[in-house]
């Protein structure tokens, strides 16, 4: 039996997750922590770039994947323009939703606040 692997997305979650490293934990790890925001994100670069599907035979696919994690399945290496162009309509989603999101994220992701860097209200 054969199975047809979305490899696609699996690159993307990927790339996301590397891409989102390099920004500040707050608010944008967090905010994207939300499944909601994750899966916004991935549908927005998803909808801009091609897909790429491989058929696979049911022995070529290890356990993991079988319990629906496919990450072990990767992309060809990719050709610097074609990278590029994914970290950027990456970069574009974060910004993009995060801007149109602003105050439903601001709502649901609050900054930590350690006690010894608050303001004393002890002086007035």
């Amino acid at each position: 039996m054969k199975t047809v692997v979305n490899l696609t997305q699996q690159s993307i979650v990927g790339e996301i997750e590397s891409i989102l490293n390099t920004y500040p934990s707050h608010p944008y790890q967090q905010a994207f922590a939300i499944p909601d925001l994750r899966q916004e994100l991935i549908t927005f670069v998803l909808n801009r770039i091609p897909s790429f599907y491989s058929v696979v035979s049911d022995e070529q696919i290890p356990a993991e994947a079988e319990q629906g994690s496919l990450a072990y399945y990767k992309l060809p290496r990719k050709p610097l323009e074609q990278q590029l162009h994914l970290q950027n309509l990456i970069h574009q989603g974060i910004c993009l939703i995060v801007q149109e999101k602003s105050d439903w994220i601001s709502h649901r992701v609050s900054e930590t606040v350690q006690p010894t860097c608050e303001p004393s209200h002890w002086f007035g």
